[in-house]
Order: structure tokens, then C-alpha cells, then sequence
């Protein structure tokens, strides 16, 4: 019997350790393909500045993407409305941020567009792009609102155009402060344009506010579609608010969270 034992012992000793160095042997595997992962998902978030279709102060504005050790962009401003969704079987970019205010976009770019978003493409919408595409009614599914530029009818429902007012000094309310987009802001002072007017959706995340009377109450929020993660700041018209230290941060910040978290260096 303390033989039998002993043999017995030896066996359970043997399949355990025999158990514990597949385990080890399994968990290095799966430690050097998160490395491996890890490793393809570093360098820079490639981003897309789209624009054309209403002016805009260039070099100002640009400047809003520059000075980052993570961020490298490219402007594409569009000469047929929507020409860079026409092919996108070799499309880089992580980000678009939309800037323009361009009307056409054929159905077979509508459906271009959502496959980027379908595989995670993140999407920056600024300022005067919530008036774009205005005869696509789910580019306001999309980015969560829209800029009616004249009385329309939509799936029964008449809506009035939208209205903007330049140069008002007003307070930017952060409304949610617990959101990655506006991590460690302060609520603070702008002068800029203000929208009024606009239609938005219910299922928005609203994170910045504003009181003033010209003014729509949000002016910044979050979503997603399809796997798309898709901010909406309303602010933005021109220079001096380009060089607002807060809305850079904002900004910046939001096109971080946009392509997902998962690009480091």
C-alpha cells in the first residue's frame, strides 16, 4: 500500500506539474500575441481633415491638429461635394474630421460612408458640417443633429430652417465632466457664432452647454454608429477661437477618443 502510495503521488505530481507548464506554455502564447497586438496598434492616429463648401480661415484652423506627438493629418477639400467617399478600398485614415458644409453625395458614397463607420472609422463632426448633406436624412442619424439651411418636410414632419448669429461673447458649460472629450476642462468664455434652431437626436450624450439666448442649449456631444465612436462640437468659426486654449483641448481630445483609444505610441 505506501508503494501503490507513493507511485500514485509520483503520478499527481507529475500531471500537475505537466498541467502547470502547458498553462505557463499558453499564457506566454497569449502574453506575446497581446504584445504582437499591441505592437501593431502603436504610432499615429491618421486623420482626415475633410472640408470645402464653406469658407474658412485655413492656416488657423489647421493648427488645430499640429503640435501633437500622436496626430498626423491630411486636408482634403472637396472639388465635387463628396469625392473622397467615391473609393475607399484603400483608405488610412482612423479619424474624418468633417469640416465642410457640401451638399452631394451620390448613394453609392452614402454607402461608402457607413462602411467606414461599420469598421470603426471615428468621426470629429465641427461647426458648420451639421448643415452638410442636407437631402441625406441619415447623415443626422449619423452625427446627431442637423442644420435645417431651409423649411423642409421629412417623413411627414415640417421642420424650419436654422439661424446663426456672429461675433457673441458667451460661457461654454461643461456639462459632463466624467467624459474622456473633456477631461480636466473648466467651463469657460468664447467668442464665437451660435446656432439655433437645430434638430437633434434623443439618444445624444450631451457634454457642453451653453444659455445664451442665440443659442441652441448643446453644443457638444458623443455617440456611435456602428462601430463608430462620433462627436459633434458646435464651436468653431473662426481664429480666435481656434487659439482658445480650452477648445484646443477639446478638440485634440476628441479626436483621441474618437479613434477609440487604441493607438498609442
Amino acid at each position: 500500500m505506501k508503494s501503490t502510495s507513493k507511485i500514485i503521488n509520483g503520478k499527481t505530481t507529475l500531471v500537475g506539474i505537466l498541467l502547470a507548464s502547458i498553462a505557463l506554455i499558453c499564457s506566454c502564447h497569449w502574453f506575446a500575441e497581446r504584445l504582437s497586438c499591441t505592437h501593431e496598434r502603436k504610432g499615429k492616429i491618421k486623420v482626415v481633415v475633410v472640408t470645402g463648401g464653406h469658407e474658412f480661415e485655413q492656416k488657423p484652423f489647421l493648427s488645430l491638429f499640429e503640435g501633437y506627438g500622436d496626430i498626423e493629418y491630411v486636408e482634403v477639400r472637396q472639388e465635387d461635394e463628396s469625392e473622397i467617399f467615391e473609393d475607399i478600398s484603400e483608405w488610412d485614415y482612423d479619424v474624418m474630421v468633417l469640416f465642410n458644409m457640401t451638399q452631394g453625395i451620390s448613394e453609392k458614397r452614402q454607402k461608402n460612408f457607413i462602411k467606414l463607420l461599420e469598421r470603426g472609422v471615428g468621426v470629429l463632426a465641427m461647426h458648420h458640417s451639421i448643415g452638410s448633406f442636407q437631402q441625406w436624412p441619415e447623415y443626422r442619424r449619423i452625427i446627431g443633429a442637423k442644420y435645417y439651411l431651409t423649411a423642409t418636410v421629412e417623413n411627414g414632419v415640417e421642420y424650419e430652417p436654422g439661424s446663426y448669429e456672429h461675433d457673441v461673447d458667451f460661457e461654454v458649460h461643461i456639462k459632463d465632466t466624467a467624459h474622456a472629450v473633456t477631461q480636466g476642462l473648466r467651463d469657460f468664455l468664447i467668442h464665437d457664432e451660435t446656432y439655433k434652431n437645430c434638430v437633434f437626436e434623443a439618444d445624444n450624450r450631451v457634454l457642453l452647454t451653453a444659455s445664451h439666448p442665440t443659442s441652441d442649449e448643446p453644443l457638444c456631444w458623443v455617440r456611435s454608429y456602428g462601430k463608430a465612436k462620433v462627436c459633434y462640437i458646435q464651436i468653431g468659426h473662426g481664429p480666435s477661437v481656434y487659439a482658445n486654449p480650452s477648445y484646443r483641448r477639446l478638440v485634440v481630445q476628441a479626436i483621441r477618443w474618437c479613434a477609440g483609444g487604441l493607438i498609442r505610441i
